[in-house]
């Protein structure tokens, strides 16, 4: 056992990416304090280096766009990291009360649940445009997922009585158990249903 532990609180030595196509991007070792402040950044792919649950505390600042439209990036989300990290925190208190589990271990197995292998995109062929199925690169398919948990978690807590902890919790804790009402996990289906049709 590592004595670092993410938050102090949660080991990650033993957690495995059982995905052999995100095993290099998804990021567990060990940190206690997963607020890095920017200092791996190179190039666009050196976030990789950055620990998982430090990328969630970033989607959460800003969930990014959805579609084309600019409401969430640029709407209600301040982008203050120290709430973003008590929320985080907070999330993990709750799935570990929840399933008895360490949070960490559920949250990278929803990820690798929540991933789309493929994905759709328009190609012109004689002035026609027709969808066409591609598969989904592995720093992606992180990306994707991360974002749509968070904004699913958005979705069900901005405006409601609902907390972001325990809407962010409840999505994590559904894809973690492949639950088709989590928002991540739908939208994933739903994309690969479309692939399959496009082929």
């Amino acid at each position: 056992m590592s004595d670092i532990k993410i938050f102090n609180r949660w080991d990650t030595s033993a957690i495995k990416v059982v995905d052999p196509g995100l095993q290099d991007y998804i990021n567990i070792r060990p940190i206690m304090i997963p607020r890095t402040g920017g200092r791996n950044v190179g190039t666009q792919f050196w976030k990789t280096k950055t620990n998982i649950v430090e990328r969630l505390i970033n989607k959460i600042m800003i969930p990014g766009h959805k579609g084309k439209k600019h409401k969430i990036t640029s709407g209600h989300c301040g982008g203050k990291g120290t709430t973003a990290y008590a929320i985080v925190e907070k999330t993990f208190s709750i799935i570990e009360r929840k399933t008895n589990k360490n949070p960490v271990e559920v949250f990278v197995k929803a990820l690798e649940n929540a991933a789309p292998r493929e994905e759709i995109t328009t190609i012109e062929y004689g002035g026609a445009r027709y969808p066409k199925a591609v598969e989904c690169a592995p720093q992606r398919r992180v990306d994707y997922a991360l974002r749509l948990m968070v904004q699913g978690a958005y979705a069900a807590s901005f405006g409601k009585k609902k907390s972001i902890k325990d809407a962010l919790s409840e999505e994590i804790i559904k894809a973690y158990n492949m639950d088709q009402t989590s928002i991540a996990l739908g939208k994933k289906l739903e994309l690969e249903r479309q692939s399959d049709a496009s082929r």
